[in-house]
């Protein structure tokens, strides 16, 4: 059985600057019709910029929509016709003064796959040097140092929320190999 549906009424309930919401209607893969209202996003970058193995730069912001201040890794949003690498190195510069000599990209997530397309590519920043930072108006951020140990300990009690981050976290972890025979026997586990 087919698992896609297909798209035949596609409507604009709001154009911002940043997000567009849409409205559609569907065909479901049994013929039936369904509706779906999801955020169309232009896409994004993450960076992991790393003072050297295992020790990375984190910023606390301040997010609106949740009325808190989170922990997060340096990201922000594709413009126009820029590609990821470009977006990934102007976002590190701007937040954190950083730039960096070598640029690995690690991969993509997908964070709100209910409800918005947005995709966000994942980088590693290393071999970094000091510069002067370019927020974006109305911007403001604090930057600190964290290893990736104490970043998953924040994860564990509730102080590191965002999904991008935590994501992140994973694929350093991953990179360090410490877990590799454990993440091959939980995906044997799963393929069973």
């Amino acid at each position: 059985m087919s698992l896609v549906e297909t798209a035949i009424q596609m409507r604009v309930v709001y154009q911002g600057e940043l997000l567009t919401i849409r409205k559609d209607s569907v065909s479901l893969p049994d013929a039936s019709k369904a509706t779906r209202e999801y955020v169309v996003h232009p896409g994004a970058c993450v960076v992991i910029p790393q003072i050297r193995p295992g020790l990375y730069v984190f910023e606390r912001q301040f997010r609106y929509p949740l009325r808190q201040v989170f922990i997060e890794f340096p990201a922000g949003k594709l413009d126009k016709q820029e590609s990821a690498l470009v977006c990934a190195q102007r976002e590190l510069k701007e937040e954190t003064g950083y730039s960096a000599e070598n640029w690995l990209h690690l991969g993509v997530m997908h964070n709100c796959i209910g409800y918005s397309n947005e995709k966000i590519e994942i980088f590693l920043a290393s071999d970094l040097r000091p510069g002067n930072q370019a927020l974006d108006s109305g911007e403001f951020l604090e930057l600190f140092e964290m290893s990736l140990d104490e970043a998953e300990d924040a994860v564990r009690k509730g102080l590191l929320t965002d999904a991008k981050t935590i994501t992140c976290l994973f694929w350093l972890r991953m990179i360090e190999g410490r877990h590799e025979a454990k993440i091959g026997s939980l995906a044997d586990q799963i393929g069973r």
